[in-house]
């Protein structure tokens, strides 16, 4: 199999720039397209999937970005049967990726969560995602007369794709956060050791396994290696799901996606636990290496820009104040530190010229970081500093009465 460089346009979801169509390649979510662009499932052991991940330098696209070598490594070879788990669940509203990859290639994904359960030596392969996205995947059991995956239904919360809250609902939990004394790989399922591995990533996986390291390297950068799914919104344009080498930079996605760049004054870069970026700093790569000089990283793909008329503060404060609902309330910085944050922030965005209000906000989230039991306040608290350094100009204006973005 080649690369290709065509535009993609999958109907429902997909549309693309000039990147790789890697992932939708059989242009139909039916199992006789499925086989006949990718071929049957290929046989590896734990080694060689290790060995071969490692190589394709894949990294998860989830949002934490772990490599996904390392994640398969830390599974024990004890002879403990493993559990693995495709996370399909989005709780992030400004992602869609998920969505569009479980709709339009769900035989992907599967192919991706049996390959690693089989290389593992997994007792137990589990399903978890929104209730929409279950019925595509059902047709696809159906298709191919899989009843080894057990399907689970994630509710649409934010935090109902964290890694333990994933393992949790589907032990019969609830579907939040846990604090972790050891990590799932050792005992998660039951005290199985827990692969859990996002759904695209799972599908990158499936390709890796069929047609090499060296393939999937083939596109994006050296440090930045193969494609990946974003979803890009903003700019009074709904969400779009787009294929792209990793490692284009983020005014070249605006560009061939269509995008007025000359209208972008900010790009919200991560999602809702992301960073606000500066039109000056959109020329950026968007990879880990590249973003990490401006402060950002990919997350789970997501970009959302915003227009010359809009306001940064009160885009960030009403995303605050949704964080701050969104909560497990299972510690003090997410029950009490962010609805203050959320509040604070929305004074200083709606109307209220106190000075004190920047350095409250900035307080708060220094007080926050680093003391939740899972990594929300942290999150929340990166996209209210970020707003704050983002929209300098605008917090400047707003403590004189007025608001830039309105003039």
């Amino acid at each position: 199999m080649t690369s290709d460089q065509s535009t993609i346009s999958v109907p429902g979801h997909v549309a693309g720039p000039a990147g790789t169509t890697r992932l939708f390649a059989a242009g139909s979510a039916d199992y006789g397209s499925h086989q006949a662009a990718f071929g049957p499932l290929p046989a590896m052991d734990r080694a060689a999937l290790i060995d071969e991940l490692a190589r394709s330098g894949l990294d998860g696209r989830g949002g934490a970005g772990f490599a996904a070598w390392q994640k398969a490594a830390s599974v024990p070879g004890d002879g403990r049967r493993p559990v693995v788990v495709a996370n399909g669940a989005e709780g992030e509203p400004l992602s869609k990726k998920d969505a569009a990859l479980l709709h339009n290639a769900p035989h992907l994904v599967i192919d991706g969560l049996l390959i690693a359960g089989r290389s593992l030596g997994a007792k137990e392969l589990h399903l978890y995602a929104g209730a929409d996205q279950l019925a595509p995947v059902t047709r696809a059991f159906t298709e191919r007369g899989e009843a080894r995956i057990r399907l689970h239904e994630a509710p649409d919360t934010f935090i109902s794709g964290e890694a333990t809250a994933v393992v949790s609902a589907i032990s019969g939990g609830m579907p939040l956060p846990r604090d972790r004394t050891k990590r799932l790989t050792d005992s998660g399922l039951n005290g199985r050791p827990t692969l859990v591995h996002n759904v695209e990533t799972l599908a990158h996986l499936a390709l890796i396994s069929r047609f090499g390291s060296a393939w999937f390297r083939s596109v994006g950068t050296g440090s930045a290696p193969g494609s990946r799914l974003i979803t890009l919104s903003g700019n009074a344009a709904g969400p779009r799901v787009y294929e792209i080498p990793t490692g284009l930079r983020l005014t070249e996605i605006l560009v061939s996606t269509g995008g007025d760049q000359k209208a972008v004054r900010a790009a919200l870069v991560g999602g809702y636990h992301g960073t606000w970026l500066a039109a000056e700093q959109l020329d950026a790569p968007f990879s880990r290496e590249g973003l990490a000089p401006v402060g950002a990283r990919t997350g789970a793909g997501i970009i959302m820009t915003l227009g010359a008329g809009s306001c940064g503060l009160a885009a960030t404060a009403d995303i605050l104040g949704y964080l701050a609902g969104q909560s497990a309330r299972q510690c003090g910085p997410c029950t009490n530190g962010l609805p203050a944050m959320a509040s604070q922030f929305a004074r200083l965005a709606y109307g209220d010229a106190s000075g004190r209000l920047p350095l409250e906000i900035s307080r708060l989230a220094a007080l926050v970081t680093g003391r939740g039991s899972c990594a929300h306040p942290d999150g929340t608290a990166r996209l209210a500093l970020s707003a704050l350094m983002a929209f300098a100009s605008d917090v400047e204006a707003h403590l004189r009465g007025r608001c830039e973005a309105l003039q």
